[in-house]
């Protein structure tokens, strides 16, 4: 487990598959239970979570872009799969051959 925590672009690739998984679980579970059968406790749990991973995701992509000197489109795609379905699955399959490296 401790090589996920070596650098900044592996703990930027573990917080965003937990981000990524957090927001899965938001949308497809937490929401359900909300909105369908009147269980909110879920959206406020997973919910703080996600905010959480999200955020931490966000400061971790500024780290690396620093550390790495990416350009501004890489940095960009990397915001921008936050917001998409799998995006951050995606994303870490760029991340997956740059730690390669």
């Amino acid at each position: 487990m401790t090589h996920w925590l070596k650098d900044n672009l592996s703990r930027l690739r573990l917080v965003g598959f937990a981000e990524g998984l957090s927001w899965l679980l938001l949308l497809g579970i937490a929401m359900p239970l909300k909105y369908i059968w009147q269980q909110p406790a879920a959206v406020k749990m997973v919910g703080w979570a996600h905010g959480v991973l999200f955020m931490l995701y966000l400061l971790l992509l500024l780290l690396v872009k620093i550390e790495k000197h990416w350009p501004l489109k890489k940095w960009f795609y990397g915001i921008a799969a936050a917001f998409l379905p799998f995006g951050t699955w995606i994303f870490d399959a760029q991340l997956k051959k740059e730690n390669r490296a």
